[in-house]
């Protein structure tokens, strides 16, 4: 069991969400990091993997490699940590940045080297979405999982919906982070 606050903001991206996510944290918790790095995932893969999974995506190497070396190098980093502009394949639902198309607008925060929050901005290109969706399920199926039929009134939904920014925040992490907890067990209410 985890609390997780979930909010979309019209008329926003992400970096709009980031400066909501930056202002509420900064409200509930005053003495909390006021500085926060932001490092795109090219540049953070460079550094500490030696490679960049947008120019060559590979989606198990990106996934070990992120575990194994990037986020054990954040953790070493103080304060806030953001990492931006994902690979566009590591970001189903986000919208690929307008001047870079390899590179979807997405972003995860982490704060003393926990994972606290993960925004992107919202897809709403219905044509793009169902691509996506597609491909999925094609790399699903040529893995030999099982695959899921496209949810077609969530497609066709995309078409009405405005541009939009939306957040993702572990409020038990959070928690954790304030109380200078070790263990998410000592601000979990049930266990």
């Amino acid at each position: 069991e985890y609390t997780m606050l979930e909010w979309y903001r019209a008329r926003a991206d992400y970096m709009d969400v980031l400066e909501d996510t930056r202002e509420l944290i900064s409200r509930v918790w005053p003495q909390g990091p006021k500085d926060w790095i932001v490092k795109t995932v090219s540049e953070t893969f460079l550094e500490f993997a030696g490679w960049d999974p947008v120019d060559h995506y590979d989606a198990d190497r990106f996934d070990f490699d992120l575990v194994e070396k990037v986020e054990p190098a954040i953790e070493k980093l103080a304060g806030g940590v953001v990492l931006i502009d994902y690979p566009v394949e590591a970001a189903a639902l986000s919208r690929r940045k307008p001047d870079n198309p390899a590179v979807a607008e997405r972003w995860e925060l982490y704060i003393d080297g926990i994972e606290l929050a993960n925004a992107y901005s919202e897809l709403i290109d219905p044509i793009e979405q169902r691509r996506r969706f597609e491909l999925c399920a094609e790399q699903r199926r040529l893995m030999g999982k099982e695959t899921y039929p496209l949810d077609e009134c969530f497609i066709q939904s995309l078409g009405s919906m405005p541009p939009s920014g939306g957040v993702a925040l572990g409020v038990d992490r959070l928690l954790m982070l304030i109380l200078g907890a070790s263990s998410l067990d000592q601000v979990l209410p049930f266990r």
